[in-house]
């Protein structure tokens, strides 16, 4: 199963891709983490992809479609893969086409999870990841202001720099403005399909599910 899991920054895209990697047994190629562990780690690309995402813009589409290019043509994704973060332009998309062509494969579907902008933004400006296991958690207003630790492992929960309230609306917009076209290309191809991301997750699950499994026999 090839997927893309496309959604606003917050639309739950983390917590639905560990259900489908759980369901498919197929790896995840997520650019946002990709991008985070290199600056973290204090890469080239990581110093040159710091200050776009601090300002909450899109990193450019030439370096995007070589990482995953690269990732790709690793062993583990011959099964299938879950792209999370990518594509986010026209440019991109038609850019894993021609990749995707070289390589004979293409992709299955592309699960939309939709959230209104103002439940973005409130889910991101509360959201906590954890130091240790990375986890994620979104807690009320009124819960942030005394943080418990990571119920999986007690570690420390922090906001990522791209999630300041400052940062958060940029980033939503700029995605909204930039993805917009993406509806259209995959509406067109009859692989985009519409999800409720503001459904509790189960049910957001179950609505994946319920799409996928109309791919499942052509697939095995």
């Amino acid at each position: 199963m090839n997927l893309v899991l496309l959604g606003a920054p917050g639309a739950g895209k983390g917590t639905q891709r560990a259900f489908l990697v759980q369901r498919y047994g197929i790896p995840v190629i997520a650019t946002g983490d990709m991008l985070r562990d290199e600056r973290k780690a204090d890469t080239p690309l990581g110093r040159q992809v710091a200050p776009i995402m601090d300002r909450g813009d899109l990193v450019p589409d030439d370096l995007l479609v070589q990482i995953v290019k690269k990732r790709l043509q690793q062993p583990d994704t011959q099964r299938g893969f879950i792209l999370d973060g990518f594509p986010r332009t026209l440019a991109q998309a038609q850019a894993l086409d021609r990749i995707l062509a070289e390589m004979g494969r293409a992709l299955d579907a592309v699960i939309y999870l939709r959230v209104s902008r103002q439940v973005l933004i409130d889910r991101l400006a509360h959201r906590y990841v954890c130091r240790t296991c990375g986890s994620v958690y979104t807690f009320k207003a009124e819960e942030v202001r005394n943080l418990p630790r990571c119920p999986k492992d007690g570690g420390e929960l922090y906001q990522r720099p791209d999630d300041r309230p400052e940062v958060v609306a940029r980033r939503i917009d700029v995605f909204l403005q930039q993805t917009a076209p993406l509806i259209d290309y995959y509406t067109t191809q009859r692989k985009l399909e519409n999800i409720d991301g503001q459904l509790p997750v189960e049910q957001v699950q179950e609505a994946i599910l319920r799409k996928l499994k109309t791919l499942e026999p052509a697939n095995t």
